[in-house]
């Protein structure tokens, strides 16, 4: 008999909950997520249902060695950064509030890597004590970082804006360039700083698009681009999970 092949760092995939037919509820994560942690991160890609009645903090800690903090389309509950709620909020997701917010102090505080994409990285500034604006197109001077309502899934995901990182800073020095094109897609984005959040890169309007925890032991990089889309072939995405893949597999060889 061959030897069993040796077991890949689990990376669990932060859930999303919709209904299927608007009709049927389920949790669920986009297949380019699955794909870049896969094949880019080289990691086992392990999607969690966001739902405390689920799941707990501490035993998706126990079980996995990292965490995707996915996009999604609700928004962390503005009550979390003690806002109250208005329409232009958008929707919300409550149960996954519940998950990923101690989660990523857990982590933070454990050394436990995690990386955050676009509602990830809002979830991170959120769970640190920070806040967001409900809408940041409507900023004097801001531009529209929301996707296209229309188009192929390869137009909405089409790079279009220009993030500059800080000189000499972490996604400097990981991607070896200080300015890299980037398919932003989101609405909100960082109003105040949570703690120890470093902002490490920006979008042309000042718009945070990259930020770190500083002084964390572990990875906790987090950005408001969509690095899943061709995780693989592209030159920005690639190095960023191959950088989180290696610091699971760092976390799991322990």
């Amino acid at each position: 008999m061959s030897a069993p092949k040796p077991r890949r760092p689990v990376v669990g995939i932060i859930g999303n909950s919709h209904n299927l037919n608007d009709r049927y509820p389920v949790q669920a994560s986009g297949t380019i997520n699955a794909e870049a942690v896969a094949q880019a991160a080289g990691c086992l890609p392990l999607i969690i249902p966001s739902d405390p009645r689920y799941v707990s903090v501490e035993e998706l800690m126990a079980l996995c060695d990292g965490f995707l903090l996915t996009g999604g389309r609700p928004n962390v509950h503005p009550s979390e950064y003690g806002e109250a709620e208005t329409p232009a909020h958008g929707d919300f997701d409550r149960c996954r509030d519940a998950i990923t917010l101690p989660l990523i102090r857990a982590c933070v505080d454990r050394g436990q890597p995690f990386l955050g994409i676009c509602r990830g990285f809002q979830e991170l500034n959120v769970a640190m004590g920070g806040s967001l604006h409900a809408e940041i197109r409507d900023l004097p001077g801001r531009m529209n970082h929301r996707m296209p309502p229309d188009g192929s899934l390869e137009e909405q995901f089409a790079l279009r804006h220009v993030v500059r990182f800080t000189e000499g800073g972490v996604f400097h020095r990981l991607m070896g360039a200080q300015e890299v094109m980037t398919n932003t897609l989101h609405g909100q984005g960082i109003a105040r700083t949570g703690s120890r959040i470093v902002i490490d890169g920006v979008a042309p309007d000042g718009t945070p698009e990259a930020i770190y925890v500083e002084g964390a032991a572990g990875f906790t990089l987090s950005v408001q681009w969509h690095p899943e889309w061709n995780a693989v072939g592209d030159p920005v995405s690639r190095p960023l999970f191959a950088a989180f893949g290696a610091a699971v597999a760092e976390w799991a060889a322990r």
